[in-house]
């Protein structure tokens, strides 16, 4: 599993105006990663379509599903879900967009006439101008702006990493997509890209520290004797200097990390293909932390399987994917060596394990003991 910045998926089961988009209060803070400023999430038109010269969208209403939507603006209801990786009867999420296999014109809807129903004048509107042809029937509306680019959801691809990718917000990609609390996105769905609006600000300039930046003054002659010295006596032999300490040798327990499986490494660190390592382990052995710390984030990639991510000391953030039955929850403390979960079954059944610091991956083998 390749979950190249998985670390940033960090999204637990709460609201989303309550996250703590990437960690901004907190070590690790990788807000600078993606500060694009965007436009405003496009709105539908009065069906609920968004619609652009390359491809149209329809967002999805309260209790719909992909066969719903399909028989409200008259599409194969299998093409419609083939599209977009679902089945026809699966429920959607209000809010959520679905990528149209065809253009459509201003959809009719079926008016409500008689019983408790209300008459909908509109839709009885939309028909008859639809009976008359395609030439009297008004366009769909076209949002204004660029066509934002499309991207089609890879397995092990998480929100985050989506957003890495084109260097927009999470937060933006949601709005724009209509995502749920927890993030989550499905292998085979289209996701539209927030459109830019403006270069990422400039950097405020770091105040230089007290003592830098101005010249340094010239210290006294040492071969000019003081006022009171007396030049006759000899000075006392220099010391021997002592020898430089091994700085290896004495690396901080704060950045040592304890092995969190028991077994071996079938996949090793490759910064471009694979940014962690990879245990096999005995499905249902614990997963351990790696070091104290807190629980930064519970988040699913798109096999809905658990990501965990916990914050150390030296901005250092560990990563556990390939796991089940978690046994902690967003900001909770953590020890080295507590049990946060156990191993997922998988042919074969492993944890991929990352070590970052800020927005980089590290070679976990170079921090475990």
């Amino acid at each position: 599993m390749v979950l190249g910045v998985s670390f940033l998926a960090l999204t637990a089961c709460v609201p989303v105006d309550n996250l703590d988009w990437d960690l901004r209060n907190g070590a690790g803070n990788t807000s600078e990663a993606a500060r694009q400023a965007t436009a405003a999430a496009p709105m539908p038109d009065g069906n609920g379509i968004l619609s652009y010269p390359g491809y149209q969208l329809v967002k999805a209403r309260r209790g719909d599903t992909v066969a719903a939507v399909a028989g409200r603006l008259g599409v194969n209801p299998e093409q419609l879900a083939q599209t977009n990786a679902l089945r026809a009867t699966d429920p959607l999420r209000e809010g959520e967009l679905l990528l149209l296999p065809q253009r459509v014109a201003a959809a009719a809807q079926p008016a409500v006439i008689g019983g408790t129903g209300a008459v909908d004048i509109t839709s009885i509107a939309t028909t008859a101008l639809d009976e008359v042809g395609p030439s009297a029937v008004t366009p769909v509306a076209t949002p204004a702006g660029a066509e934002p680019l499309r991207h089609r959801v890879a397995r092990g691809e998480t929100a985050f990493t989506i957003a890495r990718t084109y260097n927009v917000s999470a937060k933006a990609l949601a709005d724009w997509n209509g995502l749920g609390s927890d993030l989550a996105v499905r292998e085979g769905q289209t996701l539209i890209i927030p459109v830019t609006t403006g270069p990422a600000p400039e950097l405020e300039p770091v105040p230089t520290p007290p003592g830098q930046g101005s010249p340094t003054p010239t210290p006294p002659s040492a071969t000019k004797p003081l006022p009171d010295e007396k030049p006759e006596v000899a000075a006392a032999p220099a010391k021997a200097t002592p020898p430089s300490p091994d700085l290896g040798a004495q690396r901080s327990d704060a950045t040592a990390l304890a092995m969190p499986a028991a077994g071996k490494i079938i996949r090793g660190y490759d910064k471009k293909k694979n940014q962690g390592i990879d245990i096999a382990a005995a499905p249902g052995s614990p997963v351990k932390a790696a070091a104290d710390g807190t629980v930064a984030a519970i988040t699913k990639d798109t096999n809905n399987v658990p990501i965990v991510v916990i914050r150390h000391a030296d901005n250092l953030l560990t990563v556990y994917a390939g796991v089940d039955a978690l046994k902690v929850k967003k900001g909770d403390k953590v020890k080295r060596g507590q049990s946060i979960a156990v191993i997922r079954q998988g042919d074969p059944a492993f944890l991929h394990f990352e070590v970052r610091r800020g927005v980089d991956s590290l070679d976990p083998m170079t921090f475990l003991q």
